[in-house]
């Protein structure tokens, strides 16, 4: 098939003249050869037939149909090498003969699942992301994938909204470094190599501040406020070569992202010079019908093309509508050329062209099947994922030769569960996934007996299994609680209004907690929850969130001591509903309350303490660290001088551990307010126990630029402190005047 291909591929694109021609000149010529329809094709996305996610309209016969005619430029849900192999032999059939594009949503490891994306966010460590996306893009390579729908860099600061599990958090620096570590994990060394899929920056924009947390719902805001906030990790996305990007569903001020040239076509494709292509979300041309921002499809096409959506989707509006615009003089056919460069342009890039079939090798399948390493390292991250929020009775780390532990909660024999929202399901989950009683129970002595009660269900008001678990617990020495939000409870189309924990668990924690066992409280979840009791009164809790393949094996780690935790949180956890949004860097008021508990007149709640319950950036260790001798080289800055900060961190405690250092910065007075706090870079550092590591920073002008109400893009002279610590709210500062 190959050797024929390239025979037919000589005949229609005269071959034997490409290799002396750029891919530009290359995609000149096929364009020149095709008709509006075929270019159309090249725009539209279908999803294949076992796995969607999101509503579809038309039969499998159509779409293989069109696919032979050309119409098609890409296939999403489409994976493994025959399957791909299949549906690339359909394109093969059309008239000139394009490869389809495979995509998929590998978001956090495809058949070895890592945490999810906030958890894994939780790790503050960009090598280990990047590894992570480097695994996953070989695996899905391998299975026949060209192009996933990640990494999603929205900015999120309501833990109601679902997505946040596949995001980075609340903060604009660190989301961003994140977003770089995956797009480089994704891309390698290039697209073109077997090991590399395209990636897709998403959701193009501001979806993670959809009103009330509530998914696909408005959002409104100041164009400042979105220069300043959500776009910066999209800008470095494009700015780092990323493939692609996807819009969101929202609109923003009135109008659909797919529809709105502000951000497509003066921003990305304008002033950041975006070279890729822009895939519409599923179904989102479409739905600017009941936006209320197109009468029916014919005008939603027109919009969309007009402010730069290259790709539909799995709308059906492109094709049906896009040669009837062109032919009414509503649409530019020279629009449609460009979109279709785009694709084609990563078409050649991939190497497509060459071999439409490389990527559909079984051979390279089955080696990525049950690859050992890359599991060995699904356990490192799951670990180091994890948060320990409190610690205080030192019950961590456990001794493996506990007399008897007892595991009670919903999640302890899960098995699939484990791999969270937004994960590629196979077959053998059930066999191949480790679950957290295995895991625990593998790393006890032989002498030593686990116990098990499932205690209650993840969302019923079933109490008749709490007798079992309480006696459970009284045979026991000390207790595990794996409690939480269940794993489809957080993702797309997931908001919870109530984010406490569901059913009757807290009513079993707290039976549990009467037998005066210690308790160690791990918590299972995509998101913050709520859980103000078990944070005040249980005094061991991890925060576990979905870990993957290897979460149990990767939690029975961190209880016995193998891996001393060092996770951070990405996203500050509420007290209750009511207070959110809630989140570090927020503005000043003229009110501001003078303590956590003053609410005389100030900007709080009078019934209600001002800080969060957890904030972000906080995490502790089996060690103790502590912070001393900040130094600055200079208190008085003039112009471009380049600042250095430097602190010792001593590892104070009993075990070597890793701290992740925080640089703070606050403007105090400013054209525009600003916050009273920003992040503005961290290190990741290993500390032996009784050791003193000196941690130094450097900050520049271009760190303390801000955009003012006029969205020009500079810094002022003026006072700023300097702040570094362990988390937002434990610092050491230190003020210094920088002047132009």
């Amino acid at each position: 098939m190959k050797r024929l291909y390239f025979i037919l591929a000589f005949t229609v694109f005269g071959i034997n003249a490409f290799g002396q021609k750029t891919i530009d000149q290359k995609v000149s010529e096929l364009l020149s050869k095709m008709t509006l329809e075929e270019k159309v094709g090249q725009l539209v996305q279908y999803s294949g037939f076992e796995y969607a996610t999101g509503p579809q309209n038309s039969n499998s016969a159509t779409v293989l149909n069109e696919i032979k005619q050309g119409k098609v430029g890409s296939m999403l849900n489409v994976a493994g090498a025959d399957e791909t192999r299949k549906f690339q032999e359909l394109a093969l059939k059309s008239r000139l003969r394009i490869p389809l594009l495979f995509g998929q949503d590998v978001i956090h490891g495809y058949r070895t699942t890592f945490p999810v994306n906030l958890g894994q966010a939780a790790s503050w460590d960009l090598k280990l992301i990047e590894k992570s996306e480097r695994i996953a893009a070989t695996e899905a390579s391998a299975y026949g994938i060209h192009w996933t729908f990640a990494p999603m860099v929205d900015v999120a600061r309501d833990p109601r909204w679902g997505r946040v599990m596949e995001g980075s958090g609340e903060d604009t620096y660190l989301g961003t470094q994140i977003g770089l570590a995956r797009i480089k994990g994704f891309q390698g060394k290039g697209l073109g190599n077997l090991d590399a899929i395209m990636a897709c920056a998403k959701h193009f924009a501001a979806y993670g501040a959809a009103v009330g947390g509530r998914d696909y719902n408005s959002v409104d805001m100041s164009l400042r406020q979105l220069n300043e906030t959500y776009l910066p990790p999209f800008k470095a996305a494009a700015e780092a070569g990323v493939a692609t990007f996807m819009n969101s569903f929202n609109d923003i001020n009135g109008i659909p992202a797919t529809a709105n040239k502000y951000i497509l076509r003066d921003l990305l494709k304008g002033k950041w010079n975006f070279k890729g292509f822009v895939v519409s979300d599923w179904g989102s041309i479409g739905e600017m019908v009941p936006h209320g921002y197109a009468k029916d499809n014919k005008e939603a096409a027109e919009k969309a093309i007009l402010a730069g959506s290259d790709m539909d989707m799995e709308s059906r509006a492109y094709m049906a509508e896009l040669p009837k615009l062109v032919q009414e003089g509503k649409v530019n056919t020279k629009l449609i050329d460009d979109a279709a460069r785009r694709i084609l342009i990563k078409k050649f890039e991939m190497g497509l062209f060459d071999d439409p079939y490389r990527f559909s090798n079984e051979k390279r399948q089955k080696e990525q099947l049950n690859n050992q390493e890359n599991r060995k390292f699904g356990r490192e991250f799951g670990s180091k994922s994890i948060v320990l929020l409190k610690n205080q009775k030192n019950i961590l780390p456990l001794s493996r030769s506990t007399k008897t532990v007892a595991l009670i909660g919903p999640f302890g024999k899960e098995t699939s569960a484990n791999h969270g929202f937004w994960s590629i399901a196979f077959k053998d989950d059930n066999q191949r996934i480790i679950t957290q009683f295995d895991g625990i129970k593998n790393q006890l002595d032989k002498n030593s007996t686990l116990l098990y009660a499932k205690g209650a269900n993840v969302d019923d008001q079933d109490r008749s299994m709490f007798a079992e678990a309480v006696e459970t617990a009284k045979k026991a020495d000390v207790v595990i609680m794996t409690l939480g939000e269940g794993h489809a409870m957080s993702g797309e189309a997931k908001s919870r209004s109530n984010i406490h924990f569901s059913g009757v668990q807290e009513d079993l924690l707290k039976e549990i907690a009467k037998t005066g066992k210690p308790i160690v409280l791990m918590i299972n979840a995509g998101r913050p929850l709520v859980f103000d009791w078990a944070a005040d009164n249980i005094p061991t809790i991890l925060y576990t969130w979905w870990l993957g393949t290897e979460a149990g094996n990767s939690i029975a780690d961190v209880l016995f001591g193998t891996v001393n935790p060092g996770g951070k949180l990405p996203m500050t956890f509420p007290r209750t509903e009511g207070q959110i949004p809630v989140y570090y860097n927020h503005y000043n008021t003229g009110r501001p309350a003078k303590n956590n508990t003053d609410r005389n007149y100030v900007s709080a709640y009078i019934d209600l303490d001002n800080d969060p319950k957890f904030p972000f950036g906080f995490g502790l260790s089996y060690t103790q660290f502590k912070y001393a001798d900040m130094n600055l080289s200079s208190t008085n800055l003039k112009g471009n001088q380049t600042l250095n900060i430097n602190v010792n961190v001593t590892n104070t405690g009993k075990y070597d551990g890793e701290e992740v250092v925080q640089l703070y910065i606050r403007d105090l007075f400013g054209k525009v307010v600003r916050p009273v706090k920003e992040l503005k870079s961290f290190q990741k550092v290993f500390i032996k126990k009784g050791e003193t590591k000196t941690v130094s920073f450097t900050l520049t002008p271009e760190n303390l630029k801000f955009y003012d109400d006029k969205l020009n893009f500079d810094w002022e002279s003026g006072e700023f402190d300097i702040m570094v610590g362990t988390d937002s709210q434990n610092v050491q500062t230190k003020r210094i005047n920088w002047s132009k």
